[in-house]
C-alpha cells in the first residue's frame, strides 16, 4: 500500500500547507476502490458489475463553517480545494470548535483471516450465488420466487490534514442477502438471511443451513395464525437485541442527532437512568474483527471502545470531532464516511448490549402468555419510536415454547423498552449482516450484538410491515 499512493504525496503536502494557511483547518482524503456486485433473481443474474475508482474529498473549516468538494480523478484536486475553501469562507460566521488529538503517521494494512475476496475469479462468486439460490429453491414448490445478492468492496484510503495526520489505511469488506417468497393460494410470505464479513471469503461459504432457513421459514408461514394484538412480555433472540440496540438507541446515541437539539440533548441527559442495575451498551471500533472495526476514523481518530450505558444509568454519546468540542467531552473515534462522495458523520460501528446472567430456560419461566421472537424480516424507526417485525415468532405459554405465529409487528418507545427489560440472557451472538443508512450514506458496514432479552408490556400486533 506505501507505493499505492507514495506519488501523491508530496503534491498533497504542498497543497495541504499552501490552503491550510487560508483556513482553520483542511483535509484531503484520497480513495482508490474497486468492488464486485451480482444479483441473482431466480434462475437469472440479472446484475454482474466491477466497479473502479480513484477519487478524493476535501473539506476546510473556516470560523466554524465547512466547505466540501469531492472529485474523480487527481486532476482536479487543486481545483477543489480551491472550491472547499471558498465554501467555508462564504458560510462560516463564528468560531471553529474541533476536539484536539494527536496528529498521527502510520500504515494500516489488509488484515485478513482467509482469503481475499478481490483474488477470488467471478466465476466462483457467481457459482457461490448460483448454488445458494438452488438451495432457496429446492425447499419447496411454494417457493415461487429467490434472489441472492453478493458484494465485495476493496477501499485504500491516504488521509492528511494540516494539523500533522497522514495515515493510509486499506479495508475490505464482503456481504450476501438472500430472500425467498412462498405463495399459496391467496397467502404471500418472505423470508430472509443476511451475513458479511472483513475477514476471509470462506466466511461467506459453507452457509447452506442458514440460507436454507428463508425459504423454510417462508413456507412454514404460509400456514400460521396471526398473533392476537395486546400487550405481551417477549423475549427476543441476540439478532433481534442487535437489531433493536443499533436502531432503536444506537441513533440516538449519535452526538449531531443531540448537539443542536436542545430537547434531544434534555432526554440523552448524562446521568440520567435507562434501564436495570444490569444493562451495559457499548460501541467501539476498537474491538477487532468485525464488520465496524477500525484503527483510525475518518477524521484520523483513534478508535475506542465508548461506554453508552453502564449499570442502567447513561454515560456517553458518539462523536466526531466537531460534537466533541461543541459538547465538551471526548472524541470517540465514530466519524465515518460511506466513501469519499460524501463527507464523514457520526456513526456507530459495532454496538451490543452485554451479556447477562439469566439462563434460556429463566428468562421464559414466569411468563403465562407471551411472545418469543428471533431473527429479523424488517423495521423502521423514527426518533425514539421503533416498530420491527421478527423473522420468527411463536407464543409462550406458562413458561414454554408453545405454537408458532406469524405476521408479529413488535413497537414502542425506545427509553420506555429499556426501561422494561427485566431480565438479561447468558448467551450472545455477533450479528455481521448490518448495513447502516444515514443523511443518504446507505450501506455503511457495522456488527451489532447482544444476549436474549426479557422485556414487559410490549405492543404486539399481527399485522405485518
Amino acid at each position: 500500500m506505501q507505493q499505492r499512493f507514495e506519488q501523491y504525496k508530496d503534491p498533497l503536502a504542498f497543497l495541504i500547507d499552501h490552503y491550510g494557511a487560508q483556513v482553520d483547518f483542511i483535509s484531503i482524503r484520497l480513495e482508490q476502490s474497486e468492488s464486485t456486485s451480482l444479483l441473482l433473481r431466480g434462475t437469472k443474474l440479472e446484475t454482474l458489475s466491477e466497479e473502479f475508482s480513484l477519487g478524493g474529498q476535501i473539506r476546510a473549516c473556516y470560523r466554524g463553517g465547512w466547505g466540501f468538494a469531492s472529485f474523480n480523478g487527481i486532476q482536479a484536486l487543486r481545483e477543489r480545494m480551491e472550491e472547499a475553501v471558498t465554501a467555508a469562507k462564504w458560510v462560516g460566521t463564528g468560531k471553529t470548535i474541533l476536539a484536539e488529538i494527536e496528529p498521527h503517521q502510520a500504515v494500516v494494512p489488509l488484515q485478513f483471516s482467509g482469503t481475499n475476496p478481490r483474488e477470488v475469479s467471478i466465476a466462483r462468486k457467481k457459482n457461490l450465488c448460483s448454488n445458494y439460490a438452488d438451495l432457496l429453491r429446492s425447499v419447496s414448490p411454494k417457493v415461487t420466487t429467490v434472489s441472492v445478492r453478493y458484494l465485495d468492496s476493496l477501499q485504500n484510503v491516504l488521509y492528511v490534514t494540516s494539523e500533522g495526520t497522514a495515515l493510509e489505511q486499506s479495508w475490505v469488506d464482503m456481504e450476501m442477502r438472500f430472500a425467498a417468497t412462498a405463495r399459496d393460494d391467496n397467502q404471500v410470505q418472505t423470508g430472509r438471511e443476511a451475513t458479511g464479513s472483513r475477514q476471509a471469503f470462506e466466511d461467506l461459504e459453507g452457509l447452506e443451513q442458514q440460507v436454507q432457513q428463508a425459504s423454510v421459514r417462508a413456507v412454514n408461514a404460509l400456514d400460521l395464525p396471526t398473533v392476537k394484538s395486546g400487550i405481551y412480555p417477549i423475549v427476543i433472540d441476540p439478532v433481534l437485541t442487535g437489531l433493536f440496540v443499533h436502531e432503536a438507541f444506537g441513533h440516538l446515541s449519535e452526538a449531531d442527532m443531540a448537539y443542536e437539539n436542545p430537547d434531544l440533548l434534555e432526554v440523552m441527559a448524562m446521568g440520567k437512568l435507562f434501564g436495570p442495575s444490569t444493562l451495559n451498551i457499548y460501541d467501539g471500533a476498537a474491538l477487532a474483527g468485525h464488520r465496524g472495526s477500525y484503527q483510525y476514523d475518518d477524521e484520523g481518530v483513534p478508535s475506542t471502545i465508548a461506554p453508552l450505558i453502564q449499570e442502567g444509568i447513561l454515560v456517553g454519546r458518539l462523536h466526531s470531532r466537531e460534537t466533541a468540542g461543541k459538547l465538551k467531552e471526548k472524541p470517540t473515534g465514530n466519524a465515518r464516511c460511506l466513501n469519499y462522495h460524501y463527507p464523514p458523520i457520526v456513526r456507530m460501528t459495532n454496538t451490543w448490549i452485554e451479556k447477562g446472567a439469566t439462563s434460556a430456560d429463566d428468562l421464559l419461566a414466569d411468563i403465562h402468555e407471551g411472545i418469543y421472537a428471533r431473527n429479523w424480516l424488517g423495521g423502521m424507526t423514527n426518533g425514539e419510536m421503533f416498530t420491527f417485525s421478527p423473522g420468527e415468532a411463536w407464543m409462550i405459554r406458562d413458561g414454554r415454547i408453545a405454537e408458532p405465529i406469524r405476521d408479529v409487528t413488535l413497537s414502542g418507545n425506545a427509553f420506555k423498552t429499556l426501561s422494561h427489560i427485566e431480565a438479561i440472557g447468558n448467551d450472545f451472538y455477533w450479528d455481521e449482516s448490518g448495513g447502516c443508512g444515514k443523511a443518504e450514506q446507505v450501506g455503511l458496514s457495522v456488527g451489532c450484538g447482544g444476549p436474549s432479552l426479557r422485556i414487559r408490556d410490549v405492543v404486539v400486533s399481527g399485522d405485518s410491515l
